[in-house]
């Protein structure tokens, strides 16, 4: 059995929570990093001492009493859960396309990701009264050619990595959902939109990919 720790609102457990449910993982999932103080707690920081969400407890091929494998980042997750549960479908076999979805996956976490944060802070969770307009603006400018480079990387393309779905679908999609249900102007992109609703009617993806921002 598969512990999930954390919110599904939050775009790094949504990775993983889809993930398991693609990979037909038997998993539960606790609600935290809902209220002020819940990450702090003795317990969960034993976890994860970054005070952060997702973190996972796998208990598979445990002995009963035994201690779960415990791990936390949400990408380093997603790939430890293919890796051993999902060869040959979401963790390519193939050397060179298992090299591309991992490049996918870094480019959403230290760029994609990264560069649309200002304007989701200030679009999403912060009131109107005190939002930075310049912020916003500034991050919609990182943003927008970080976009149009992944929506001309699925020009004729039905998943970002040769022609089958994998983990770093997963991860794209979930920054794409972030990026497309900001309440903002955008460049249009028809292939990462087109791309966008495939995943969305996955589903694994079911309940996830139409989560409002929060």
């Amino acid at each position: 059995m598969l512990r999930i720790w954390g919110r599904l609102s939050s775009i790094n457990v949504q990775k993983v929570v889809w993930c398991a449910r693609e990979l037909h993982l038997d998993h539960e999932r606790i609600d935290i990093g809902v209220t002020r103080g819940d990450l702090d707690t003795e317990a969960y920081v034993r976890l994860n001492p970054n005070r952060l969400i997702p973190v996972i407890e796998d208990f598979r091929g445990t002995d009963i009493g035994g201690e779960p494998f415990v791990l936390w980042e949400s990408n380093a997750i997603v790939r430890y859960l293919c890796a051993q549960y999902g060869e040959g479908t979401l963790w390519p076999e193939d050397v060179r396309t298992r090299a591309s979805a991992d490049r996918w996956m870094d480019w959403q976490n230290t760029a994609f990701t990264p560069a649309m944060v200002d304007a989701f802070v200030q679009t999403v969770r912060t009131p109107a009264e005190r939002r930075d307009a310049d912020a916003v603006a500034r991050s919609i400018a990182r943003a927008e050619p970080l976009a149009a480079l992944l929506d001309k990387a699925l020009t004729g393309r039905e998943f970002i990595c040769d022609d089958r779905f994998s983990m770093a679908d997963i991860s794209l999609a979930c920054a794409a959902h972030r990026w497309m249900g900001m309440p903002i102007q955008r460049e249009p992109r028809p292939e990462l939109e087109r791309w966008l609703a495939k995943m969305r009617a996955r589903p694994a993806a079911s309940g996830i990919l139409v989560l409002p921002l929060a």
